[in-house]
């Protein structure tokens, strides 16, 4: 199965894992909870679908990776107590607790979670000291003497021995006691995840033209050459930073990422052209309303690599909007269940007004903040804490600033102050429709009813934050376009065509014809 697959199937096993009868115990006994084995090539994403998992499940998590750990961190220090058996004392070995079971048990105190996923990276690649304990564990839920706590989830990954050479493999008895997932590599999942990554507009271009190149292995005489999807996401990270800066994209400083220089080198005349593409067709300035007849008849006579590589810069400038959209509103939802909970408990005085504006704001930060684990939190979250926090600051700040006032003209000073966060998300929100629309004007006029304007359609439609800010706002023309060209009937077909297009274009694109 892909990676998206694998993530909805530890969601499920953990759903069904927790599942309790109606005198409070669980559906499926603890000694039946077979723990999940995830085996698949390393960097494709194994251990951050199981911790998204873990985080649309609004459940506990801990991770580790095992290759780290000792057999005295996994079982704990040996301690010599004695104990009384019959008449005599006798000296005993004990151990301390697990430093892993420790773990869960913080967690537990630090958020409430009862129930939660533990997860265990590099399972098979522990060392010969240690495997027997983690044998037991996955047999027994026990590292030494300490149980894992009832409601919580393993889930467990580890990579084949074709790419790593400490790989021990399991025996029979111990498989008879998981659930095996063998998943494989599969970029239209791994894209799924990647848009809403943020990944870089031109390496989701770049691979909708070659998908071949997302994952590679190859054994070659210098050693091994690869390509992998944290390859790719780190790529991405570093590259939009360069750029930021202004730093020079080089071959080099690829092939740190992509560990097979042909693919590098492909790459890096992709990224040029791209670049040049920017450079002429001014994408900034297009979905602001201004661009040039000119630019126009070169994107409507482009070749086909062309219009999708512009179609790409869209799509990567489109969803910025997008995501600023979908933060505004988060904000001011977050802001509104605030408010309207204060407003029920306002209190007497001014004071008191404060005073519980602050318990709330505290509550609900805490709330939002360990709603994402902090070792796995989308950068996108992260903003929309950070602004949801800074705006609470500046209203507690406002309210402190006017002592003596009611509660009643504490609630007024607030709701006027809510009405511009209010005023300040319409505002973003026709920005971002003016530039959808801007943008289908332009590729309108270039390419009319073409298989160009279904790709348009098809990848708006396959990014969550733009199906939604859509379906929220409108757009007449992602409308009239999807009703005109059939799309969702005729999709199929074109998209038979397009690919052998793609397939076509990218022969010479990447056989050196730039």
């Amino acid at each position: 199965m892909n990676i998206k697959q694998a993530k909805e199937e530890v969601k499920h096993t953990f759903l069904a894992y927790t599942k309790k009868t109606e005198t409070g115990e669980y559906r499926i006994p603890f000694i039946r909870q077979r723990p999940l084995l995830l085996i698949g090539p390393p960097g494709i994403g194994k251990t951050a679908v199981v911790a998204q998992a873990a985080q649309e499940l609004q459940t506990g998590f801990v991770s580790y990776t095992m290759t780290h750990h000792t057999r005295q961190s996994a079982v704990g220090l040996p301690l010599i107590r004695e104990k009384k058996f019959g008449e005599k004392i006798y000296s005993v070995t004990e151990y301390t607790m697990s430093e892993i079971i420790g773990s869960v048990y913080e967690k537990m105190e630090e958020t409430g979670c009862r129930e939660g996923i533990l997860f265990l990276d590099e399972v098979n690649c522990v060392s010969e000291t240690l495997a027997p304990t983690m044998l037991q564990f996955l047999q027994c839920k026990k590292f030494g003497t300490h149980s894992l706590p009832e409601g919580w989830v393993i889930v467990t990954a580890g990579n084949p021995p074709w790419y790593n050479k400490s790989v021990r493999d399991f025996d029979m008895v111990t498989l008879d006691r998981l659930k095996y997932i063998e998943i494989t590599e599969d970029y239209r999942a791994w894209k799924e995840y990647a848009v809403s990554a943020g990944v870089h507009g031109v390496i989701l271009s770049y691979l909708d033209l070659k998908k071949d190149a997302f994952y590679q292995v190859e054994q070659k005489a210098s050693g091994m050459e690869f390509v992998t999807a944290r390859g790719w996401e780190d790529l991405s990270e570093s590259l939009a930073v360069y750029e930021e800066l202004g730093m020079e994209i080089t071959e080099d400083f690829l092939l740190e990422y992509l560990r097979m220089p042909e693919t590098a080198s492909d790459f890096k005349n992709y990224y040029e052209l791209c670049r040049k593409y920017r450079d002429y067709y001014h994408i900034e300035e297009i979905v602001k309303g201004n661009f040039e007849k000119e630019q126009v008849e070169r994107l409507k006579n482009a070749p086909f690599d062309e219009a999708v590589s512009v179609i790409g810069l869209f799509l990567a400038r489109l969803q910025e909007g997008f995501e600023r959209a979908e933060a505004q509103d988060r904000v001011t939802q977050e802001l509104h269940q605030l408010l309207k909970a204060w407003k029920v408990s306002l209190g007497q005085t001014g004071a008191e007004a404060l005073a519980r504006l602050k318990s709330l704001f505290e509550t609900r930060r805490k709330r939002v903040e360990q709603a994402e684990n902090p070792d796995f939190q989308d950068p996108k979250e992260k903003r929309v804490i950070h602004q949801f926090c800074r705006l609470c600051q500046e209203y507690i700040g406002l309210l402190a600033s006017s002592p003596g006032i009611s509660a009643q003209e504490s609630f007024s000073l607030i709701k006027e102050k809510f009405s511009g966060q209010v005023q300040a998300r319409l505002a973003v929100v026709e920005e971002v429709k003016a530039e959808l629309d801007h943008a289908f004007d332009f590729l309108e006029e270039a390419f009319h009813s073409s298989q160009e304007m279904v790709i348009f359609i098809t990848e708006l439609s396959e990014r969550p934050e733009a199906v939604r800010f859509i379906m929220e706002n409108g757009c007449d023309k992602f409308y009239q376009y999807n009703e005109d060209l059939l799309f969702y009937e005729k999709q199929k077909a074109f998209q038979a065509e397009i690919q052998q297009l793609k397939g076509e274009m990218a022969g010479k694109l990447f056989g050196g014809n730039l």
